[in-house]
């Protein structure tokens, strides 16, 4: 059986939509080149999401997407992928799991939100100390399960 190919800049377009930019340190997702990631991750959702993307792709040339839906200007692509994903149950919940995760853990996200690229382990991250005297309350609470033997 073969697979539907993804309209790859389509998609691009899409992860941009999701996650877009904030200045030239914190790209969109798209832009990072989340895509190979995002597909590998997909599984059984595959097909849906690129018959979604066709059909994507089809609405913005028939509104005058030269270039499909990624050549269309914001608003009206902003609009046309919640109407996608209105008419595509699980298209875009398919997607955010697998971009947020790329994303989130991609150098240059993890550098721009002023974080150390590496592992927490062996060298821990700080904490800030919190205020206990908070769980007071809960503390002078009576239990609420039984002793056991």
């Amino acid at each position: 059986m073969d697979e539907l190919p993804l309209a790859k800049s389509t998609l691009c377009a899409v992860l941009n939509e999701l996650i877009p930019g904030r200045g030239p340190s914190l790209p969109g997702a798209g832009d990072l080149g989340l895509g190979d990631y995002v597909e590998a991750r997909l599984a059984d959702a595959r097909a849906g999401v690129a018959n979604a993307l066709t059909d994507l792709d089809a609405r913005a040339s028939a509104l005058g997407g030269e270039h499909g839906f990624a050549s269309l200007a914001g608003e009206t692509r902003s609009g046309l992928l919640r109407e996608v994903a209105s008419a595509h149950p699980g298209f875009l919940e398919n997607l955010v799991f697998p971009l947020y995760s790329g994303y989130y853990q991609h150098p240059e996200v993890v550098e721009a939100l002023g974080l150390e690229s590496r592992p927490p382990y062996p060298k821990g991250y700080s904490l800030e100390l919190g205020d206990l005297g908070l769980l007071d309350s809960v503390r002078d609470r009576p239990r609420l399960y039984r002793e056991t033997d």
